[in-house]
């Protein structure tokens, strides 16, 4: 059994016809249709949230003192594989 290219056309033109109705009631098919007549709008611009601030101040000092334990490690550790003087490199 073999379709018609006009049965192929009619199924796509139903099936097609239906989802751009469905859409263009939803909220997405609207702000499509706003954006067709008023085209491209700028965003308006945000003012800095002080909270973000104090949350980047507080990341910086955390980092901050995670660098110092990292460099503290770093110094126990090549200490650690030198020869103690003590001992006298034995």
């Amino acid at each position: 059994m073999r379709l018609a290219v006009e049965d192929i056309i009619a199924i796509l033109c139903i099936f097609g016809g239906g989802t751009m109705i469905v859409l263009s009631f939803s909220p997405v098919g609207k702000a499509f249709a706003d954006r067709l007549r008023h085209g491209a709008q700028p965003l308006p611009a945000l003012e800095p949230d002080p909270a973000v601030y104090d949350e980047l101040d507080r990341l910086r000092l955390e980092v901050n003192e995670l660098h110092e334990r990292v460099e503290f490690t770093e110094r126990l550790l090549a200490k650690g594989d030198r020869p103690d003087a003590a001992s006298g490199g034995q």
